[in-house]
């Protein structure tokens, strides 16, 4: 029995030579020799790409809505014009990473209806295809709960801001309506003493009493106008927070719509999984059958021609 031999130092030396024959430096005969050893990463696939895009956007929205924690829910850190910039910075974000999702949920159907998904290798299987899918529902359910656990985290950070207007806004109606109050009563009492009396105050006494009724007025228009303003704001933070409210349980719901997909096209590949069995048992017993039947039939024939050859003696 003859010996092998290791060809691969003279495949090395042959391959230098070509190399050098064409013009090669040694770099790049150091890239080829190392491409033998070490394989070029797989490429990833549109929807691979697509979907760590995603969560790369979920990533960095939850770490802005970390950082601007401490600004949106202090009062004092920053301004209610700057604490709405930031709210509209986020809605805008989840916007965008809820799009990235259902552009992901969408082209998961084209490609289950197209037949066009790649499988392993690219083998074209049903199993395999059924899996692939499944796999893909399951990405996207994944981020869709990610999604959805990052948009509770500003629902809390919105409920304290509206639980904090609304503290600001009751201190602040019960000093109008006791400076309302103080406003009659003086102005009461002082329609009183002129009458008692039955003259008119002196001529000081009168412009304090002007005065004093101008600033009454400035401060109930001022105060008026802070109600005004407050109850603005809690009516624009209630409809915030109810869309998204909103918004957070449509995501919930179709979390649960992917799950309910996942779950069906893992059973669907286990009933293909069982077909295919049932189909490969049915053949065993036709080729069984079959055999059978034409051992039967030669056994018979046998049996005739020797039961004719046995009478024509």
């Amino acid at each position: 029995m003859s010996r092998s031999r290791d060809r691969t130092e003279d495949f090395k030396d042959n391959l230098r030579t070509v190399a050098l024959s064409l013009n090669y430096d040694e770099s790049k005969v150091a890239a080829i020799f190392a491409s033998f050893i070490m394989h070029k990463p797989r490429q990833k696939s549109p929807f691979t790409k697509a979907a760590l895009m995603t969560l790369e956007s979920i990533e960095a929205l939850e770490q802005f809505i970390v950082k601007h924690r401490k600004d949106y829910a202090d009062l004092h850190r920053t301004t209610q014009h700057e604490r709405d910039s930031i709210e509209h910075e986020i809605i805008v974000f989840i916007k965008a990473c809820k799009e990235q999702i259902d552009i992901l949920q969408s082209r998961i159907y084209d490609e289950d209806k197209s037949g066009s998904s790649k499988t392993w290798l690219g083998m074209r299987n049903d199993n395999s295809h059924a899996d692939i899918v499944a796999h893909k529902h399951g990405v996207v359910l994944i981020l869709s709960e990610r999604l959805h656990s990052v948009t509770a985290q500003f629902d809390l950070l919105k409920g304290i801001r509206f639980q904090d207007a609304i503290n600001r806004a009751i201190p602040r109606r019960k000093p109008e309506r006791v400076v309302k109050s103080s406003s009659t009563d003086v102005s009461s009492a002082n329609h009183l003493e002129m009458r008692e009396s039955g003259e008119l105050p002196p001529e000081p006494l009168r412009v304090q009493q002007q005065l004093l009724d101008d600033e009454t007025r400035a401060l109930q228009v001022e105060l008026s106008g802070l109600l005004d303003a407050v109850q603005e704001t809690e009516t624009k933070m209630v409809e915030m927070s109810a869309l998204n409210h909103l918004m957070s349980t449509h995501i919930l719901k179709q979390a649960q719509q992917i799950e309910l997909l996942y779950e069906q096209a893992v059973e669907a590949t286990n009933n293909v999984e069982l077909g295919n069995k049932e189909l490969s048992q049915a053949i065993q017993r036709n080729s069984s059958s079959r055999t059978f039947i034409i051992l039967f039939v030669l056994v018979l024939a046998f049996s005739i021609i020797f039961l004719d050859w046995y009478d024509s003696f």
